[in-house]
């Protein structure tokens, strides 16, 4: 009998006919394969009456979550210093002429947007829906095509002629966190794979929606920045992988859960909306241009290109499904450029 190997990047697969779910390392033993069973709480803390290998899995599993979470007790530790204290202290003095600077800028934006009709009003472009514009939709809001066929935002009381005030705040605060996430996954679909292209030498897994299962399958290692070693989770299977990032974004969820008021603690005051905050979130100043012009105009401007990125990953994931190809190869392919990236997943 050969002597067990173990696998620790390997994916479980399929044990007769129901899927398996990952619970840890797969050892292979006599040509067969069988799984052990999850660290209990009470193994890992009691790494000496473990194998090597598997004390060295909870140590590694233990090292990325005090990684992930490194980022939320750093901020939450200087909050609760003395030095957050002081920055705090700090702010509350400033915090009056703040608040006073914040609403001059909010009126200045709001004298910009009668110059613009086109973008706002009752004379916006709206979309070519032939019921007309939604009644409760009147062009406050950067964007607004109205565009609501379901009422989603209309307040059902008042039989649909005007907006509910929550349920419209909400849509938009949600709307524009999606449009972002959509055009930061767009840049991270489209540059690895044409970076690999144009330099024809492939990385280990350009494609967008095949790098999580050739990580996961074992025998591919994809380090972060090309720097050999840097990886996060990359070998620990998919439970380390979710649990690190829920951890990565449960600081950044709570902070804008908070609002603008939760960085407070720390001496950073957020002069505009939940949405749109501004301050050392608008680091070349763009939105502060112009008296408020170009904080109207880019609002508008953010929310389409959103939409546009939105739209986009549906065609993206068609596009997957279909050709089997990366979004840069499958134009390629479109343009008479030859087969390149396919492969048979």
């Amino acid at each position: 009998m050969r002597p067990a190997s173990i696998q620790p990047g390997a994916l479980t697969g399929c044990s007769g006919r129901r899927p398996t779910p990952w619970v840890g390392p797969q050892v292979r033993q006599g040509g067969r394969r069988g799984r052990r069973p999850p660290l209990s709480l009470a193994a890992s803390l009691l790494p000496g009456a473990l194998p090597s290998s598997l004390a060295a899995d909870a140590a590694s599993l233990a090292g990325l979550l005090a990684f992930a979470a490194a980022p939320f007790l750093l901020v939450q530790g200087l909050a609760d210093s003395d030095a957050g204290r002081r920055l705090a202290t700090d702010l509350a003095a400033r915090k009056p002429a703040l608040v006073a600077a914040a609403k001059a800028a909010e009126a200045a934006e709001a004298r910009a947007r009668l110059g613009l009709p086109s973008l706002y009003g009752p004379a916006r472009s709206t979309w070519p829906w032939p019921g007309g514009p939604a009644p409760h939709l009147d062009g406050t809001l950067p964007g607004d095509a109205g565009w609501d066929p379901w009422g989603l935002a209309a307040d059902k009381q008042a039989g649909g002629r005007r907006p509910d005030a929550a349920a419209l705040a909400r849509l938009a605060d949600l709307e524009v966190l999606h449009a972002r996430w959509a055009m930061l996954a767009a840049v991270g679909a489209l540059v690895p794979e044409a970076a690999s292209l144009a330099a024809g030498a492939p990385l280990a897994e350009p494609r967008w929606w095949a790098v999580g299962y050739a990580k996961l399958r074992g025998g591919v290692d994809l380090d972060y920045l090309g720097v050999p070693g840097l990886r996060v989770a990359g070998g620990q299977g998919i439970a380390a992988i979710a649990a690190s990032q829920a951890l990565l974004m449960s600081g950044p969820e709570l902070a804008r859960a908070a609002g603008p008021a939760g960085l407070e603690p720390l001496g950073i005051f957020l002069p505009g909306p939940q949405s749109w905050p501004g301050g050392p979130f608008d680091p070349l100043g763009l939105a502060s241009a112009s008296a408020g012009g170009a904080a109207a105009r880019l609002k508008v401007a953010e929310v389409k290109h959103g939409r546009l990125a939105m739209v986009a990953w549906l065609g993206l994931a068609a596009q997957a499904d279909v050709g089997r190809r990366g979004p840069v190869a499958d134009l390629v392919w479109a343009f008479g450029g030859g087969e390149v990236g396919k492969v048979g997943l």
